[in-house]
């Protein structure tokens, strides 16, 4: 790969004289890092850097036995007869071991303190809300899984499940893997025509739903989307519906079931199904570069002991915590770290309907200091938004209770990182960046809230256990400040199985790239510190005049500007360079747009990275194409800038409006 045009910039160091006999004084370690509180980490799982180190070199020494520790924390039916398996690129975990995860996140907390404390705290759109002890949440399981029971629905069967965010969302997975059906989880925004090749691809035997969800005051009809997707879900023999909204729907007699009528004959003790460690658990599925979504096969075993250790390693969670992750359950956040990780480790997890921004900016400040949140984990997009929309609208809010602050989804930009910290941690909360997959199930790198010196926009360091590097197509490592390709070279629990039903895409797409390893699809640079930097989607990465410039590095640059809230940077082909930049540029309020702003903003990314990652283009608009979970959709700015009357599949995102007004912004 072409060497990086780095965006991390560091005042040049002064070049002795001929005649100095001085050294340049040395680097200091971390330097420009912000430090944990002292008060932080007295009484953190990990204190320290000295204990990070410790504690890494261990893991990765001997791996087998790092992971057997850790698994054994958690319940088993039956002890595993072996660790690890591996045949590249097929792992299996724990093998011969029993366990359950529904199990390990309900019963083994029934016989402690805990059963009366809240696993879940959910708050409607509407305002409306509901706590469900640890003992309330295990009945209500129970009760569901007898209900799946009733229909027929066992051990291996597929069941989708297109829901919003109702806490009965996190009892249908916890009882689909309390008796070892497979849950597939669609997210409640998506199409009919999603719900179609989901369901068929993973031939559902079921769909649960709900008649309708709460979304900016407006009700989203889920029922009727999975009447029209019916006639071409022929291995579904029922649908299950909660009632949440009350609006008007059809029940058909021959599939349909009322969720409430099934689950009052239901019994309320449903003993968790003793499964294998390699157990399917769920298919998610994510967007394929092919227009075919792939759906991301995860297991029992290894899953569970991925989202417990990172939980109770990255959130350092306590027992005293209101946690609260903003994802969807839709997507693989909510999965590991609203139910699973959460509750595996005993904490208390509050959900939320609706959207950010309803009725007012000020949503989510008004729930943390609702509920007393302590450990707040949501996307940078979300950030860049809550900064668009002014500080002023958490400054009417009472956010001392938190303790710690987390992001995820995407890399955040440094601006971004220090408003989070300064405006919503009051400068006194540890951030933690993460960086992880879908494919990967938990978190893989991050700070260690009590131990590890933060750089804002880096993810630091990789959590014990799991072994990064940044190497070249050929698998050689890079040195320091390189840009490379970001893969994994050791198996880990957590990590993916395959892509359900297409063993030869998963080799393809995962283990083809760099051999002997598995390869993340992103581009990174690791410092002087170890620390990594991860610079986007490698087919993100734009190559100007033979020059690798990741758009998160020119995004950034951009969002350091004062009047930018928000950038989405992608290429175009170019005669000249072989591809051009054009910027997607959202202003903060009271920025004056303008020819004069657009020549300001190119003439800042030159001074920022370089005369080489200067914009061709910038484009004002009011808003980006983004994913419901946040994510900016590059892949539909690219047909924009190209012209194209007709775009890509537009299924995931959150507002169609969007499109429209991109189309008429200014092109010059």
């Amino acid at each position: 790969m072409a060497k990086a045009v780095k965006s991390r910039r560091k005042e040049p160091a002064q070049k002795a004289s001929a005649t100095s006999k001085k050294k340049p004084a040395a680097r200091k370690p971390f330097e420009g890092a912000y430090p944990p509180p002292a008060e932080f980490s007295k009484l953190a799982r990990v204190k320290s850097m000295r204990e990070y180190e410790k504690l890494y070199a261990e893991s990765v020494k001997n791996p087998e036995k790092f992971w057997a520790g850790i698994a054994k924390e958690l319940h088993w039916f039956k002890p595993w007869k072996k660790v690890l398996e591996w045949k590249e690129p097929f792992a299996q975990w724990f093998v011969g071991g029993q366990t359950n995860i529904s199990y390990n996140c309900l019963d083994r907390h029934l016989n402690t303190w805990r059963r009366n404390k809240a696993a879940i705290v959910w708050e409607g759109e509407p305002g409306d809300s509901r706590t469900l002890t640890y003992d309330q949440l295990h009945r209500e399981v129970c009760k569901f899984a007898n209900a799946l029971k009733s229909l027929g629905i066992g051990k291996g069967d597929r069941v989708a499940v297109y829901m919003g965010m109702v806490p009965e969302l996190a009892v249908a997975i916890l009882a689909c893997a309390r008796i070892g059906a497979v849950h597939s989880v669609i997210f409640g925004g998506f199409s009919t025509n999603a719900i179609v090749d989901r369901v068929h691809d993973c031939q559902a035997k079921a769909i649960v739903t709900c008649d309708g969800a709460w979304r900016r005051g407006k009700v989203v009809p889920l029922k009727d989307t999975v009447d029209e997707a019916m006639p071409k879900c022929p291995t579904v023999e029922h649908v299950i519906v909660y009632k949440r909204c009350g609006n008007e729907i059809k029940m058909h007699s021959d599939h349909d079931h009322w969720w409430h009528e099934l689950c009052a004959g239901a019994a309320d003790e449903c003993p968790a199904t003793p499964l294998d460690s390699e157990h399917s658990l769920f298919i998610l599925y994510t967007s394929g570069s092919t227009g075919k979504p792939k759906g991301i096969h995860h297991t029992t075993g290894g899953y569970m002991l991925g989202t417990y250790l990172t939980t109770k390693l990255v959130f350092d969670v306590r027992d005293t915590d209101v946690y609260w992750c903003t994802a969807d359950i839709g997507w693989v956040t909510g999965h590991s770290y609203i139910v699973y990780g959460p509750l595996c480790n005993g904490a208390t997890s509050l959900m939320y309907e609706g959207a950010p921004n309803h009725p007012d900016p000020d949503r989510f400040w008004s729930i943390i200091q609702k509920y007393r949140v302590n450990v707040f984990y949501t996307a940078p997009t979300a950030i860049r938004a809550f900064i668009k929309w002014g500080e002023q609208w958490p400054r009417r809010h009472d956010l001392s209770s938190l303790r710690l602050l987390g992001t995820v989804g995407e890399p955040i930009n440094p601006e971004a990182w220090r408003w989070y910290h300064s405006v919503i941690g009051g400068k006194r909360c540890p951030i933690v960046d993460t960086w992880w997959q879908t494919e990967t199930g938990s978190i893989m790198m991050s700070p260690l809230p009590g131990a590890t010196p933060t750089k804002p926009g880096s993810c630091t360091r990789p959590l014990p256990g799991i072994q990064p590097d940044i190497v070249t197509k050929e698998g050689q490592s890079k040195p320091a400040n390189e840009q490379g390709l970001l893969v994994v070279r050791k198996p880990w629990p957590s990590m993916l199985r395959g892509i359900w039903g297409d063993p030869k895409r998963f080799k393809d797409v995962y283990w083809s790239t760099v051999k002997g390893c598995y390869f993340t699809g992103d581009g990174a640079v690791r410092d002087e510190d170890g620390y990594y930097w991860i610079i986007g989607r490698v087919d993100d990465v734009i190559i100007v005049a033979g020059h690798n410039l990741g758009t998160a590095e020119v995004e950034s640059a951009l969002v350091s500007h004062a009047s930018v809230a928000e950038a989405a940077v992608i290429g175009i082909p170019d005669e000249l360079t072989g591809h051009a930049i054009v910027a997607f540029v959202t202003l903060k309020d009271g920025a004056q747009p303008g020819a004069d702003l657009k020549q300001k903003l190119m003439e800042h990314v030159a001074h920022e990275i370089g005369p080489i990652a200067k914009p061709k283009q910038i484009r004002l608009t009011g808003s980006l194409p983004k994913t419901r979970s946040g994510k900016i959709m590059r892949r539909l700015l690219r047909d924009i800038a190209a012209g194209k009357a007709q775009v890509g599949d537009t299924t995931t995102l959150e507002d169609y409006s969007v499109l429209a007004k991109l189309r008429e912004t200014d092109e010059s």
